[in-house]
């Protein structure tokens, strides 16, 4: 099996990986246009100075993705941290090494030294957002219920569309990063 620095080597970029997104690309553009990265000289420093390189499990159904990966792409630039992207589906064998209570929850950052040792990981989601797809999936029917599918549709709608607008969540997501990171390279 790969390192995590060799699949993060022969990974795409996550520029790359936005502009060829086939679902949830103009919401994750929208995202990343009007995030505004707070004024946090200390954290770009330490970005700067660590230089971690991070490989991000992904897909671009994923409404997660599509507003995480924005945030993520935002902080990066500023402080010149390379990042990578691969697939979950095609990447199954990584995937299983970094389950969400058992699930191959996404998106999955793996934050790894210049060097490639593997320091820690986030995701899938921010607490706060966390507490609004609970919420929202709460009213649920249950799953034996012939209406569940089409009330889940209309719950995923309002969540994704959640994501695409709310500048809260977007701040909630860059601050859980920025702790995580801090937590790692520290």
């Amino acid at each position: 099996m790969s390192t995590e620095q060799q699949y993060f080597e022969n990974a795409i970029t996550l520029d790359s990986y936005m502009a060829q997104m086939e679902s949830n690309q103009e919401k994750s553009y929208s995202i990343y246009e009007k995030f505004e990265l707070p004024e946090d000289p200390e954290f770009i420093h330490l970005l700067k100075e660590k230089q971690p390189h991070v490989l991000v499990i992904t897909e671009d159904w994923c409404g997660d993705a599509m507003m995480n990966n924005a945030i993520l792409r935002k902080m990066v630039e500023a402080a010149g941290v390379q990042v990578r992207c691969v697939y979950r589906d095609q990447n199954l064998e990584l995937m299983d090494q970094y389950l969400t209570n058992g699930g191959r929850s996404i998106p999955k950052y793996i934050i790894l030294s210049k060097e490639g040792e593997v320091l820690g990981d986030w995701g899938p989601r921010a607490p706060k957002v966390q507490e609004f797809v609970t919420e929202k999936r709460s009213i649920l029917p249950e799953k034996d219920d012939p209406q569940h599918d089409l009330h889940l549709k209309t719950v995923i709608g309002e969540i994704s569309d959640g994501f695409a607008w709310n500048s809260d969540f977007w701040q909630a997501v860059y601050e859980d990063l920025r702790k995580t990171f801090i937590e790692v390279l520290k």
